[in-house]
């Protein structure tokens, strides 16, 4: 808008400059048309025949009287009394003649003729030397007739000369003249007709631009009709003011909007108008800025959000742009304001309902956590007096039955995970524990694991590379886990007498990151083509009716969809009904060097020391459990039966392990665990495991920052339970004082079994490399420690490592110190790490002579 009067403005200015050069041009020719005709006025006059004939006559005149003369003097001659007055007379005449020639200004140019000059000269030397003679006496003048008569004869062909040459040249100027005169008329005549083509011109050039002027004013009529229908019709309210904020337009729309008609707009100030008061200081001070300074902090600044008063003084929000134009009368400024208040109402709702459905997500994730914890809290106590009723002596029929129902019990516990899984992941809540892992080994003991079941339906299983392998990587061990054991149990699961191949491929040449394709081919069923679009789907089970042949949830192949979206791939699926089917799992690996042989696992066995265990727990039969487990192993256990009863126990008493549940009345487990490990109290440093049925990550993350050491889930296996205290029971043997040579001797045990089934499976020379190798390990850590003190998350990870490899040749009290060395590093307590690193090189002298 602003630039279309410029453009209007610059096309007058252009108009008007030729208009003025046209009527220049005119001008010039007028101009030079009058200068033509003055001149043949001119000349004309010049050729007035009035004075031709009187200058001609003047000559002829001139020699008539001389002649005159010449006769009176031949009369006086023949007569004795001569007419002597006469001949005076006709003297005088004459030499009157002569001086006019001589002396008139209109026989000037005559007198610049040669001919004519030199006859006048001779003439009036005659007349000016008879002039005494004429003016003398009679006698003098009759003695000199004679003479007198004889000069006259003599000046006869003068006289002639004279008058001939004169009216030769009066006879050539007239000639000259005329032929000017009609030069002139020539040029005078060119001179009007280019001057009529120039006015032809300029006729035709008004014309056009007459024309051209209408159709312009008929465009901008129209323009101007169009732009009052669109202001007019316009939902926006359009105002148009002045730089002192007048209002120049007022369309329908902001009538109806700001409830003001437009004769009453029009003229006022708009801020008064439509400004709210609490605007109305910061809208003039705008004003007077942009006024004083040129600042527009607004113009043509696109949309912004602001408020405006109606008439009837309601405030609501306002959309707002502003454009200024230069005009005629100054700069304008056009405003174009939309009535938001539907829409920031639509958005309050929006608000509402995605708080609504953020508060329903957090609702729904607490209920799962809930149910989380209240499934497994009875699962818990249910799978773990299974476990020590298999401890029992038991017939045949018995042992089957209890098998039975911790088969479906672990069968339940995998359906809640199932379920918890979904919700993390659509949560965001999923998180990733990326480690360096065999991916060959995994692959190969999920095989195993399936072949029973693969024989049972007279199938075959196999599994190999396609390509390089790539053994070791970092990746989520536990969700590849969980995809593979999805996909191939499915493949053993719906093939029956046929074939099931798992194959492994790196893929090198997609994206950054190498990634491997795992594809797991069978020949079973297939699936249905109109089921396939579909199979990812949640509880999408192929066949919905009670009589399928095959149980499950529906809920596998989805999980296992958003675990390989989780690790950043995805899973595809080709099938033929009838024929068989192939699932391609592809997702990012980082391949990773092959570590020392080390497992992560804690000493098999029970040769754990026995132990002081405070067990913190508020249901009875949980409790009941855990405290059979505990001392069918030879510990000591205490009961609280509330955090707070579990504070005031471990303030009081020494304990080498505190096992916490979460959900418990009075105190929960974390406010107890923050207080124990906020005060001075006996276990102040005792390690704290929980026992918690709540899976959810970023919940059990909580419970290690409060200062928990590990974490135990519901239902509590006996597995788990002994390998928390088997590192537990190597951390307290490792921490007893040096002094004490039993408990150094103790610390210094080996799990002779451990390194006689490492001799089996490696053979004596292999299992003597591994453990030179692992001797070089523990003493390049224990010498990289004693040079200073390393940064703590070194030392943790580092302490760690090494504690592997000591697990797996079943060094358990080089474990537990090693342990202990990480514990005090992962706690920043230098004093607890110091205590710690020096107690490793004891123990480690006295591991060395009993291992192998």
């Amino acid at each position: 808008m602003p630039a279309t009067p410029t453009r209007a403005g610059g096309r007058r200015s252009r108009t008007a400059l030729r208009l003025l050069v046209s009527v220049l041009a005119g001008g010039l020719g007028v101009a030079a048309v009058v200068l033509l005709t003055l001149n043949v006025v001119r000349e004309l006059r010049l050729l007035n025949s009035a004075s031709s004939d009187n200058v001609q006559w003047t000559l002829s005149q001139a020699e008539v009287e001389f002649l005159e003369l010449d006769i009176y003097l031949g009369e006086a001659l023949r007569t004795d009394r001569p007419d002597l007055q006469a001949v005076r007379r006709e003297f005088d005449i004459f030499y009157s003649r002569i001086s006019i020639l001589s002396n008139a200004s209109i026989y000037a140019p005559l007198r610049y003729v040669d001919s004519f000059d030199q006859s006048l000269r001779t003439l009036r030397a005659f007349l000016d030397a008879t002039v005494p003679l004429i003016d003398g006496p009679d006698h003098t003048l009759r003695q000199a007739l004679p003479m007198l008569k004889s000069q006259a004869i003599d000046l006869r062909p003068v006289v002639r000369m004279l008058s001939n040459s004169g009216l030769d040249h009066f006879a050539r100027t007239s000639d000259e003249r005329r032929r000017s005169v009609s030069e002139t008329l020539i040029q005078l005549a060119i001179g009007v007709m280019l001057l009529m083509l120039m006015l032809i011109a300029l006729a035709a050039y008004l014309a056009a631009l007459n024309a051209q002027n209408i159709r312009r004013r008929t465009e901008v009529q129209q323009t101007s009709e169009r732009m009052k229908i669109v202001t007019g019709t316009s939902l926006d309210a359009v105002i148009v003011s002045d730089d002192n904020g007048r209002i120049l337009d007022f369309n329908a729309a902001a009538e109806s909007i700001f409830g003001h008609a437009a004769r009453d707009a029009i003229g006022q100030d708009l801020g008064a108008m439509i400004v709210p008061d609490h605007h109305r200081a910061a809208h003039t001070a705008g004003m007077e800025r942009m006024r004083a300074h040129g600042e527009k902090r607004v113009v043509g600044k696109g949309r912004v959000k602001l408020e405006a008063k109606r008439a009837n003084g309601q405030i609501f929000p306002v959309e707002l742009a502003i454009q200024s134009a230069d005009t005629e009368n100054g700069e304008i400024f056009i405003a174009f304001l939309r009535d938001i208040s539907h829409r920031v109402e639509a958005e309050r709702q929006l608000v509402k309902a995605r708080d609504r459905a953020l508060a329903g997500e957090k609702a729904k994730t607490d209920f799962l956590a809930t149910m989380s914890h209240e499934i497994r809290t009875p699962l818990n106590g249910l799978l773990g007096n299974l476990t020590l009723l298999q401890d029992t002596r038991l017939t045949a029929q018995q042992m089957r039955y209890i098998h039975n129902m911790n088969t479906s019990g672990r069968l339940l516990m995998s359906h809640i995970s199932d379920v918890l899984d979904i919700t993390k992941y659509d949560a965001g809540k999923l998180r990733l524990n990326p480690v360096d892992m065999n991916l060959s080994q995994l692959i190969q003991d999920i095989v195993d694991s399936q072949s029973g079941a693969a024989t049972a339906q007279n199938s075959v299983i196999t599994w190999g590379w396609t390509g390089p392998p790539a053994h070791w990587i970092r990746a989520d061990r536990e969700r590849i886990q969980h995809i593979l054991i999805n996909l191939i149990g499915n493949a053993v699961k719906f093939t029956r007498q046929g074939r099931i191949s798992v194959t492994a491929e790196v893929l090198d040449d997609i994206g950054s990151d190498p990634q491997v394709r795992i594809s797991v081919r069978d020949t079973g069923i297939g699936i249905d083509a109109e089921i396939l679009p579909h199979i990812f789907d949640d509880f999408m089970t192929g066949d919905s009716s009670y009589a399928r042949d095959v149980g499950g949830t529906g809920l596998g192949l989805g999980i296992a969809r958003r675990f390989v979206r989780a690790l950043g791939g995805d899973l595809s699926v080709e099938s033929e009904n009838g024929v068989g089917s192939v699932f391609h799992a592809s997702f990012p690996i980082q391949p990773v060097a092959a570590p020392a042989p080390a497992a992560e696992s804690a000493a098999r066995g029970s040769g754990t020391a026995p132990l002081d265990v405070l067990l913190v727990e508020d249901n009875e039969i949980n409790r009941m459990v855990a405290r059979e487990m505990l001392a069918a192993d030879g510990h000591r256990v205490v009961e609280a039966h509330d955090g707070r009863e579990g504070v005031t126990r471990a303030a009081r008493e020494r304990f080498d392990l505190i096992l916490m549940d979460i959900s418990m009345p009075v105190m929960d487990g974390r406010h107890a665990t923050r207080a124990i490990r906020s005060g001075e109290g006996a276990s102040a440093r005792t390690p704290i495991v929980a026992l918690t049925a709540n899976a959810m990550a970023d919940e059990q993350e909580a419970f290690l920052e409060d200062g928990m050491n590990d974490i135990l889930t519901k239902p509590l296996s006996r597995d788990a339970l002994k390998a928390v205290l088997a590192a537990c029971g190597a951390a307290v043997t490792a921490s007893a004082p040096e002094a004490e040579g039993p408990k150094d001797s103790a610390a210094a045990e080996i799990d002779s079994r451990q390194i006689a089934d490492l001799r089996e499976t490696l053979g004596a020379e292999a299992l003597q490399t591994l453990l030179g190798r692992f001797e070089s390990e523990v003493d390049t850590l224990i010498g990289w420690l004693a040079h200073g003190t390393p940064p703590g998350d070194e030392i943790m990870q580092r302490a760690h490592k090494v504690a592997g490899s000591a697990a797996t040749f079943g060094a358990a009290g080089l474990r537990g110190a090693l342990v202990a060395v990480e514990t005090a590093a992962k706690q920043r307590d230098e004093e607890e790490m110091a205590k710690a690193i020096a107690r490793l090189g004891p123990i480690w002298q006295a591991t060395r002579g009993r291992i192998g």
